[in-house]
């Protein structure tokens, strides 16, 4: 079923009472059931012990946001061994100190992190009917030289204490026997993704022969995970589609703001055989700050080994 059809059809489905519930549901409950998602992964090389990789985005942060804030707190408790955050941390300039005082503590791990455009561009009220559109995007995109939002300041605040900026960049990180070889690109959804060149020479594996390729990116355009799996990834992390924001049951995802097919709005999917995580975020844009059939989420995706052949 096309987007616009299924919305059609939803909204002459739904009375004037049953409307006003999901509103009120949408707007008020949903929004805050914050909720960690787990997810495993057989991708590691063999005899490679397991790593947790907390997988965060689309936080939409505004500073008075507590129950957002406590979530964030409360996912350091998972310890992970790597974070990933893909994009769009903020809503306003004055979230960027109290984002980094939540994120203090995972802000300690290894981690890396992508650019989404509301890191760059203050949020502004729109039309939701637009989001119906073959293209969402206004048309003429933002200058990128002109962002309304101090995105040198968290990108400093992100990466003071080691985390990775992939603005389509790559970087290794070494996690224990495993080199986790990164590549990232700038928002997609902007048009500043840049695939980085490969490396005048491959590097050469490590002595243990472990290595894990990640690719990264805010907004998952078809263009950019074909330009991954090209590259050789094991695993293609991004956000930027809030699981569709509104979800129907039977139907799923209404829209998902970018040209990735609607069934793989959220969660875990393949690309070209390559395992896909989109993250469904945790927040939405302050003005259009509701959720339906996909709260607000972090995944904790733990990577382990294939698991032994049986002996016969």
């Amino acid at each position: 079923m096309r987007p616009t059809l299924a919305a059609a059809g939803i909204v002459g489905g739904l009375g004037l009472g049953a409307a006003a519930a999901t509103h009120v549901w949408a707007r008020h409950i949903e929004i805050h059931r914050f909720t960690l998602r787990e997810v495993e992964l057989r991708i590691l090389p063999p005899g490679t012990r397991s790593f947790r990789v907390l997988h965060i985005s689309d936080i939409h942060l505004m500073p008075d946001q507590q129950r957002k804030l406590d979530f964030l707190e409360y996912l350091s408790l998972l310890r992970p061994h790597l974070v990933i955050d893909t994009g769009d941390n903020i809503a306003s300039a004055a979230s960027i100190p109290v984002l980094a005082e939540a994120l203090a503590p995972l802000l300690q791990s290894p981690g890396a992190f992508v650019r989404g455009s509301n890191d760059m561009f203050e949020p502004v009220p729109k039309n939701p009917v637009r989001y119906l559109l073959p293209d969402a995007r206004p048309a003429e995109l933002p200058d990128p030289r002109e962002p309304t939002l101090p995105v040198g300041e968290l990108t400093d605040r992100l990466s003071e204490h080691g985390w990775k900026d992939l603005t389509n960049t790559r970087a290794s990180i070494e996690l224990g026997g495993l080199e986790v070889r990164l590549v990232g690109v700038d928002d997609p959804h902007l048009e500043l993704d840049e695939m980085p060149a490969p490396p005048p020479l491959s590097p050469p594996l490590p002595a243990h022969g472990n290595v894990l390729r990640l690719g990264v990116a805010h907004a998952p355009y078809r263009r950019v995970l074909d330009s991954f799996v090209a590259d050789g990834a094991d695993l293609v992390l991004a956000g930027h589609t809030h699981g569709g924001q509104l979800r129907v049951p039977g139907i799923g995802a209404l829209v998902t703001n970018c040209d990735l097919p609607r069934r793989q709005a959220r969660g875990l999917s393949t690309w070209q055989g390559v395992p896909l995580h989109v993250s469904a975020g945790m927040g939405a844009s302050p003005y259009s700050d509701y959720r339906l059939f996909t709260p607000p989420e972090a995944t904790l995706l733990t990577l382990r080994a294939p698991k032994p052949s049986p002996v016969r």
